[in-house]
């Protein structure tokens, strides 16, 4: 009986202390992103001028450890714990013009995050990509650093709010003219769309799903094709 009380109360210990961390991560996290994203951009400058709140979120996201049996919660952890790296490793190499300026970046330098060691293509190519087919506006969430990518959020990811969240920055994405460029019949889409084509509709056409979210639909017979990249850094200055 003794043994059992322990047990309890041990896993009880556990449970709170990963609740406290949690909360605290997603709060901080939420002040964090409104602070310092305007317009979809990053305030690179203040954030390297005042480093300790994003390395405390970093600290607290370093004994976080999530489960994807709590689906939500994993994604949303795992969103803004990339969202963050990135900014990250940005400010340890400030100024620059590109994330593309800093040798691997994306599949080199590693993190200390989520009870991992870990760089940001693995954060999200063996954390994240198993989930992109279920639910490819994912894609519209994690941001590079580059002002290719969607515009970054101006508040965390959290489990209780996370499809609604996807659900206004997908809207947004495909509704903004720069970022699906439409000319009479022809339309000219990030190179997202074929990075990750099977991601968005495998068994049709990717205007297919940019017409879910889209208020003017784009015709059938559209013609499509990709503009480059923008790598420029998503810098506000």
């Amino acid at each position: 009986m003794k043994k059992t009380y322990v047990l309890i109360v041990l896993l009880l210990s556990i449970f709170l202390v990963h609740a406290q961390n949690t909360t605290d991560f997603f709060s901080k996290s939420d002040m964090f992103f409104k602070t310092n994203v305007k317009n979809g951009r990053v305030t690179y400058k203040s954030i390297k001028d005042s480093p300790e709140p994003l390395n405390e979120l970093i600290q607290i996201a370093k004994g976080i450890s999530v489960d994807k049996i709590n689906l939500d919660e994993y994604q949303a952890f795992w969103i803004n714990g990339y969202n963050l790296s990135v900014i990250k490793g940005i400010i340890a190499n400030y100024p620059l013009k590109s994330p593309l300026d800093i040798d691997g970046f994306f599949d080199k330098i590693k993190y200390d995050i989520g009870g991992k060691n870990i760089t940001l293509n693995d954060m999200e190519h063996q954390l994240l990509e198993d989930n992109y087919s279920k639910d490819p506006r994912m894609h519209f969430a994690l941001v590079c650093a580059g002002l290719g990518c969607p515009p970054i959020i101006d508040e965390a990811y959290t489990p209780t709010r996370l499809n609604s969240q996807l659900a206004r920055q997908t809207q947004k994405a495909l509704n903004d003219p720069n970022f699906i460029q439409v000319s009479k019949n022809k339309v000219k889409i990030s190179q997202i769309f074929i990075w990750y084509k099977s991601d968005f509709n495998p068994d049709g056409k990717v205007t297919d799903f940019i017409n879910r979210y889209k208020s003017e639909k784009l015709p059938k017979n559209i013609k499509v094709s990709y503009y480059p990249y923008d790598w420029t850094l998503n810098d506000f200055e």
